[in-house]
């Protein structure tokens, strides 16, 4: 028998934090997993971060997780969206070229929230 599992109240919070940043994403703009982490003050907490977009495009809340990826601009959480072309395609909406699921030109459309808000 299998139990489902529930996330802790601290992971729940901080995904909330992770998608209110994430909400801030600017349309054609892309920020990766551990500068969101730093922002939020757990420098190692990129992973928690990347479980976070895989939790989110399980709900039915609108969070653009397609406009998160690895530090170098890979398409690193294609995988977890409805196809494995919906990443590529709803940042492609947004301007963005993608060859070999990495970002062109990654630096000019990197946000970083550090810079953008304030705490």
């Amino acid at each position: 028998m299998s139990v489902p599992i529930k996330l802790s109240e601290r992971h729940s919070d901080f995904f909330e934090q992770v998608y209110e940043v994430v909400k801030l994403i600017p349309r054609g703009r892309v920020t990766s997993y551990g500068t969101i982490a730093e922002y939020l003050g757990a420098k190692r907490g990129a992973r928690m971060v990347g479980w976070a977009m895989n939790n989110c495009l399980k709900g039915d809340a609108v969070i653009p997780a397609h406009r998160v990826v690895n530090r170098q601009g890979l398409l690193t959480g294609k995988a977890h969206f409805p196809s494995m072309t919906a990443m590529q395609e709803r940042l492609e909406a947004e301007g963005l070229t993608i060859i070999d699921d990495q970002i062109q030109n990654f630096q000019e459309h990197f946000w970083n929230p550090s810079e953008a808000l304030i705490l």
